[in-house]
């Protein structure tokens, strides 16, 4: 079982950065790929970024590639999405995610493998 909790969001300028965290509980977090993910008012879920259990790849939405960048700190248990060049439509909830791995380095995964969330945190960026 794990439980994420998300932190670090807020409002900001366009063209701003805000880095948001996920800390996790559980003594399996190593085992675990985690991914962010968004939802704007009225529009659907999407996926955001995505990291490996042991951090070594990583994958992300073209719409947010070359801005922002997810990492882990294992020993912290913390995963992290620095966002910068944020823009308007990156105003959405941001919610953390865990997907039981074992020591898969493959990705992307199947969004569907994402079994543990977040209750989100709101991001809102102003024009």
């Amino acid at each position: 079982q794990v439980q994420l909790v998300e932190s670090g969001g807020g409002l900001v300028q366009a063209g701003g950065s805000l880095k948001l965290s996920c800390a996790a509980s559980g003594r399996t977090f190593s085992r675990y790929a985690m991914g962010w993910f968004r939802q704007a008012s009225g529009k659907d879920r999407e996926f955001v970024a995505e990291i490996s259990w042991s951090g070594d790849s990583t994958y992300y939405a073209d719409s947010v590639k070359d801005r922002f960048t997810i990492s882990r700190d294992s020993a912290k248990n913390t995963v992290y999405l620095q966002m910068n060049s944020l823009k308007p439509e990156d105003t959405a909830v941001y919610y953390c995610a865990a997907a039981l791995t074992g020591y898969s380095d493959n990705l992307p995964m199947s969004r569907g493998r994402y079994g543990y969330w977040g209750q989100g945190i709101q991001v809102t960026v102003s024009s």
